[in-house]
């Protein structure tokens, strides 16, 4: 697929998730590997618009390229905005209680590390680089309770 450009606003998240519904269906993703795709990439990007670009009063573009081969269906997110490494973000504490006790942030990023099978991080010269990794093939069940595996460089979600 031909890469995509956005600046780094929310009211162009509609075409985020535009660009990840249409590589989900050239890999012949299913509807719910296709969902929480979308929602792993649109979380992050919300973030990288809200926390890499706002709160620092500053704007970038976040560019956007997909790879399909025999296995995966690969997202990748480029941005200039604050370094940052979801994949270090601690998980929500209590995350079978009730809303109103638990602590609020980091269900976003729990939720987009759960939703795809391999997620990476790299911090390049001029910004950086999250990547997405669904199997296209393989599809599994996992427990809102296990939380996704986090280390950094190449980090495989334990399924």
């Amino acid at each position: 697929m031909k890469a995509l450009t956005i600046p780094g606003k929310l009211e162009f998240l509609p075409s985020v998730a535009e660009y990840v519904l249409q590589a989900a269906t050239i890999a012949g993703l299913d509807y719910k590997t296709s969902y929480r795709l979308r929602l792993a990439v649109d979380e992050i990007a919300t973030n990288i618009i809200i926390h890499g670009y706002h709160d620092q009063k500053t704007t970038g573009t976040i560019k956007m390229f997909a790879e399909v081969d025999d296995e995966y269906l690969t997202i990748y997110l480029e941005d200039d905005g604050t370094n940052y490494d979801p994949s270090e973000a601690l998980p929500p504490d209590n995350i079978q209680g009730p809303a109103e006790e638990r602590q609020v942030g980091g269900l976003g990023i729990f939720l987009a590390l759960w939703g795809v099978d391999q997620f990476h991080y790299k911090q390049m010269h001029c910004g950086n680089c999250s990547t997405f990794k669904v199997n296209r093939k393989r599809r599994y069940r996992r427990s809102m309770t296990t939380a996704p595996a986090r280390t950094h460089g190449d980090m495989q979600q334990a399924r």
